[in-house]
Parts: structure tokens; C-alpha cells; sequence
């Protein structure tokens, strides 16, 4: 086991990289449009992270992008995710939905054959029950109606008994990568 990070007086393991100053898993790649504009130079300064920060501070995993339009993502509620009552923080099982509405709304546009990044214009996320340490979630993302600038996305957070904890709607802005 790595180094420990306290924070809040929990010991969070580092045996990943995680901590203060230290990104060993992070990878970052020059972008300039994504592929074809990379080499170009097209868009200079600009980065993006791979893999993205949902994977690696979350824990979530992309398990299911078959069907174009429809996401499912999992992650399990650590501790480092907790408040004092051990109940995980709304914010990371909203993050968790974001994650998988956002990359919905993504597939939603490549099989329409365009090339997006898709950005929050709004988000809502229902709590409906509390998420205990260790639980896991299944964030179940649809794409509601997209059209060219704009897409609706619903998701389903569920934990490991399928009893939803979650509901969350946002609305995704489309910009062309090119």
C-alpha cells in the first residue's frame, strides 16, 4: 500500500498516485480539433485528459456504450466520498450521473455522424434515497431528444438491488470537434 493522504480524518489511500502535487495516472495530450487537427496545430495550448478525470478521481467505468444515445457507468461510493454520517455527497453521485449523461449525449451525435464535445447548459439531480459507503451505483444515461446544437439527457442512478437513489436531467450544448 502507497502513501496516505489524510483529509477530514479519514485515511484515504495513495497506493494509485492520488495526493497533494501528484498525478501519475494523468496523461495529458495536446488537442487541436482531437485527431485530424492535432497534428495541424489548429488550436494551440489547448489540452484535454485521458483518461478523464471521472475515471480516475470517481472510480467510475464506462460498462455499456452499444447503443448510441444510451450510456451506463458504475462506480463504487468510497469513503473519500462521505460526509461525517458515512452517506455519500450528493455532488459525486450527481458527478457520476454527469458522466454518463454527458457521454450519451456524445454517442447520440457520433451515430448521426458528427464528431462532438458536449457541455452542461443545466443540471437537476433528485436524491431519492441515501448511498451508504461501499454501495454500489449504476448510473443508467438516455438520451432523450438531441438535435444539432442541443441534446436532453435523463439518467437512473440505481444501487446493486436495482432501488434507484438518483434522478438526474441536463441539458448538453454541442460543439463540432472538427
Amino acid at each position: 500500500m502507497g502513501p496516505v493522504c489524510r483529509a477530514g480524518g479519514l485515511g484515504v489511500s495513495d497506493k494509485a498516485g492520488h495526493g497533494p502535487g501528484r498525478r501519475p495516472w494523468r496523461t495529458w495530450a495536446r488537442v487541436t480539433g482531437v485527431a485530424p487537427a492535432l497534428a495541424s496545430g489548429a488550436m494551440p495550448g489547448r489540452t484535454i485528459q485521458v483518461p478523464p478525470a471521472c475515471e480516475l478521481t470517481l472510480g467510475a467505468v464506462c460498462v455499456d456504450k452499444s447503443e448510441p444515445g444510451r450510456t451506463v457507468w458504475r462506480m463504487v461510493a468510497d469513503e473519500r466520498f462521505a460526509n461525517p454520517a458515512g452517506i455519500v455527497q450528493g455532488g459525486f453521485v450527481s458527478a457520476l450521473a454527469d458522466s454518463a449523461m454527458g457521454s450519451a449525449a456524445v454517442t447520440a451525435a457520433l451515430a448521426a455522424g458528427r464528431k462532438v464535445v458536449a457541455a452542461n447548459a443545466e443540471m437537476k439531480t433528485s436524491f431519492l434515497a441515501a448511498v451508504p459507503v461501499g454501495t454500489v451505483l449504476t448510473a443508467t444515461a438516455t438520451v432523450v431528444r438531441a438535435g444539432r446544437r442541443v441534446a436532453f439527457v435523463e439518467a437512473d442512478v440505481a444501487d446493486a438491488s436495482g432501488v434507484s437513489v438518483a434522478r438526474a436531467s441536463s441539458t448538453y450544448l454541442y460543439t463540432d470537434r472538427g
